[in-house]
């Protein structure tokens, strides 16, 4: 395993995301929507750094079938709990990669009728990108490989480190 990202340069862009949605969201209270698990820590720090009122609820897709390879199913486990209708929507993700599991979040949070859908992540993954979907803020670009740390996991193991590393899996 290599450091990727260092742990000063996250809470470094972790705070230019939330200076940029406090600006643009100054009169109004958005909805923060957390995507589980990853997300747990990103949102959890980005939270504290937006200096204005906000909500935040969660929800809880699965997509993966076997070696952390996408089935192409998904499904919702957690849904959103808040109403959201004629709100403004962010949705906080810790990573996109093939954009198919957003790209059916958004439909979903669509369906809800919010004044506004935005999209938030810390990692933007570009090397797998099936679905061109719009991101609104982003902390850092990557082109490939498997990351983890600050949230982000393997077999739910590595979740715990505050940097993030380029995991080399092998078969």
């Amino acid at each position: 395993m290599l450091k990727k990202i260092p742990e000063k340069e996250i809470r470094q862009q972790v705070k230019k995301i939330a200076q940029n949605i406090a600006n643009e969201y100054q009169n109004q209270e958005p909805v923060l929507i957390g995507v589980l698990n990853g997300v747990f820590i990103f949102l959890s720090d980005l939270v504290r750094e937006i200096s204005i009122p906000l909500k935040i609820d969660f929800v809880r897709l699965a997509s993966y079938g076997s070696k952390n390879v996408s089935s192409g199913k998904i499904t919702l486990t957690k849904d959103i709990e808040l109403s959201i209708k004629g709100k403004p929507v962010i949705i906080v993700e810790d990573i996109i990669d093939t954009g198919l599991t957003l790209s059916y979040l958004v439909r979903h949070v669509k369906g809800r009728e919010p004044e506004s859908v935005k999209i938030c992540t810390l990692i933007n993954k570009l090397e797998r990108r099936e679905k061109e979907i719009g991101i609104d803020y982003w902390g850092f670009e990557i082109k490939e490989g498997f990351v983890v740390g600050y949230g982000l996991d393997y077999n739910e193991k590595f979740r715990y480190l505050p940097y993030i590393l380029s995991l080399e899996i092998k078969d």
